[in-house]
């Protein structure tokens, strides 16, 4: 079911119990040289599709939000962003009416690393006026962490920015966006994790051109296998979502 193709009288019949609302959330900014700056929207809004198309009975699936927290790409241009306070607001005021409609259960399905702080704070402030609300979050790595790296050929076993895993996804998703010349190893990239401690830098102090890890390692068929394996792993998730009990509110 996806929500902006639908009348509001087949939204009234919609299971409020036993649907999940999907809310993939992306963003706009530079991938480096050699990727859009839609990349996020393009491989986050491909899963999701994908994911209700597979669900339709059981997943109400809402329009990608392009927009993300992507301040830490700005020196490099080419980015689009919301302030942090913005940008968990505006994730509060989306879902509201969803859950004052009746709604009991939401995941906002990522696709941006930027996103993960705030759509966690955003469930945060959600929670205390909605507490009979499975409200969850997470990125579609994170899910399907083993079904990305199984797949990977080069030592940097991880999905970065522009790495080998989403400039693959892209390369099977839009290939014409792809510039296949400007693909290089960009493994010299610092971590923002080292010895268990967040280190906060911006892209431009964390790279050299953008992006990190093994572009060059990527390809279309690699792209396609992650692909029907991050699908598969987000819906069956989707279905555990489905089946967990509701939350009760609880005093102690």
């Amino acid at each position: 079911m996806k929500f902006q193709e639908m009348t509001s009288g087949q939204l009234r019949q919609v299971d409020r119990e036993q649907t999940l609302v999907v809310l993939p959330i992306a963003a706009c900014e530079q991938h480096g040289p050699h990727m859009p700056t839609g990349t996020d929207t393009i491989i986050c809004g491909g899963i999701a599709e994908a994911v209700e198309q597979r669900c339709r009975d059981s997943v109400l699936l809402l329009p990608t939000l392009w927009p993300g927290a992507s301040h830490h790409h700005l020196p490099w241009g080419a980015t689009v962003t919301l302030e942090l306070e913005t940008y968990t607001t505006l994730l509060c005021q989306l879902l509201k009416p969803l859950l004052d409609d009746g709604y009991r259960r939401v995941l906002l399905l990522n696709g941006h690393g930027g996103n993960i702080d705030p759509m966690r704070v955003a469930l945060r402030r959600l929670q205390p006026d909605y507490p009979h609300v499975l409200l969850t979050a997470a990125s579609y790595w994170s899910i399907a962490e083993k079904e990305i790296i199984d797949r990977l050929d080069g030592s940097d076993k991880i999905l970065g920015h522009a790495c080998e895993a989403e400039t693959s996804l892209v390369m099977h998703l839009r290939p014409d966006l792809v510039h296949i010349d400007d693909l290089e190893d960009a493994t010299d990239y610092l971590r923002d994790m080292q010895h268990g401690v967040f280190i906060c830098q911006d892209m431009a102090q964390r790279t050299r051109r953008g992006h990190t890890g093994r572009p060059d390692l990527a390809s279309p068929e690699k792209g396609a296998a992650m692909f029907e394996a991050v699908v598969a792993r987000v819906a069956a998730v989707g279905g555990e979502l489905i089946a967990m009990p509701l939350p009760e509110p609880r005093r102690p």
